[in-house]
């Protein structure tokens, strides 16, 4: 819903794309990694063009009326795979197109008009946050060709403690959920990513905020590509955070060397 209705996190988004142009100019591309393109590798999308998928159901007719076209990318695409398999990761390409809804409903809100190149890659959603942020580092170089590596999922994802039927807006945050906010937020600064990569088991409830990780996964990915291949630390700012309904937090952060000047430009 985050494409079609006002939040705090939606108005981040329509900020973001503007800000980005502004402060490094705008993307030559954009890779995207989503929990809704899952795979047994890692496969980037190699198409011409993109439309959004509306893979979902139960929501209002609005939503499934929204569009959001894209140009592919075909030789970044290429080049996406190459990278991975020069890291020795198993992955490749897939001449398929479609925009799912963790990458369309992001985008739209960024550049509404379109025309930035995106690259969709697969999440392989078996594999720990170790090896995610693996991924990441591999495709690190792009940064330094104007490519914008994007991880969207969600900061936390228990859709069953979602007041479905009642007034979201009314829903106060729940302590949980800021514990989990904290707990990301210190080890990050800190670099202790040997606790991020065991979250599972060292962060407050962490099961609870992710019953599955899928939508938390992509969050190394990024992380990995601010970094770098050989990086054993990374610059990072949290760009924004909200809670929708209490539970479903929104933060979203920068990892590499423009994380900082981003932050700045963005006023947090």
């Amino acid at each position: 819903m985050i494409a079609l209705e006002d939040s705090l996190a939606a108005s981040f988004l329509d900020r973001l794309g503007p800000v980005i142009d502004a402060t490094f100019g705008r993307p030559k591309a954009v890779v995207v990694i989503s929990p809704h393109t899952p795979a047994r590798q890692p496969l980037a999308l190699a198409a011409r063009q993109h439309g959004a998928v509306h893979d979902f159901g139960g929501f209002p007719r609005e939503l499934y009326e929204l569009r959001y076209d894209a140009p592919g990318d075909v030789p970044l695409a290429g080049r996406v795979a190459a990278l991975i398999r020069q890291a020795g990761i198993d992955g490749g390409l897939v001449d398929a197109a479609g925009l799912d809804h963790g990458i369309w409903t992001l985008l739209r809100r960024m550049w509404p008009q379109g025309g930035v190149p995106v690259v969709p890659l697969a999440l392989v959603p078996n594999r720990v946050p170790a090896w995610q942020w693996q991924l990441g580092a591999a495709l690190g170089v792009l940064a330094d060709e104007g490519v914008l590596v994007i991880g969207s999922g969600a900061f936390t994802h228990n859709l069953g403690r979602y007041p479905f039927g009642r007034d979201a807006a009314q829903e106060s945050v729940q302590p949980d959920v800021r514990d989990w906010q904290q707990w990301i937020t210190d080890h990050v600064m800190a670099q202790d990513w040997s606790a991020l990569f065991d979250y599972r088991r060292q962060a407050p409830r962490a099961a609870f905020q992710h019953p599955t990780d899928e939508h938390w996964l992509p969050f190394y990915v990024a992380a990995g590509a601010g970094a770098g291949v050989g990086a054993t630390t990374v610059p990072a700012r949290r760009l924004h955070d909200s809670v929708d309904a209490g539970v479903l937090a929104m933060d979203s952060w920068a990892f590499g060397s423009g994380a900082e000047p981003l932050a700045e430009a963005l006023g947090v």
